[in-house]
């Protein structure tokens, strides 16, 4: 007898919005993000940075789930940015996202 197969829950996360005026740049993310879907967006955080924004605003209003592997990409894009002399700012991060980056101690380095 086989073993059952794993099962993989279908998450979808994308950037719906990625936008960069006067130095300023702000990544709007919806769905899952998390080991599934960070790849998706690793893309445009990487073409974000590279713009050398002074400020970056990553809105999670639609973000309906975190795992460790998104908090490791908003990390990721907070030292790359920072080490250009910029800022990161998260807004919009509620339910279990926001309580995520608070037991992380989080919220206060993004500005939540």
């Amino acid at each position: 007898m086989n073993p059952p197969a794993r099962l993989r829950v279908a998450t979808t996360s994308r950037v719906v919005r990625s936008d960069a005026e006067g130095g300023q740049s702000k990544l709007r993310i919806e769905g899952a993000f998390d080991a599934f879907t960070v790849h998706d967006i690793r893309p445009t955080i990487d073409a974000v940075v590279a713009a050398r924004p002074r400020t970056v605003t990553v809105d999670l209003d639609r973000v309906t789930m975190i795992d460790s592997t998104g908090v490791g990409a908003i990390i990721s894009l907070f030292k790359r940015v920072k080490a250009q002399g910029g800022q990161v700012v998260v807004v919009c991060a509620h339910d279990q996202p926001l309580a995520v980056l608070r037991m992380l101690k989080l919220d206060t380095v993004l500005g939540l």
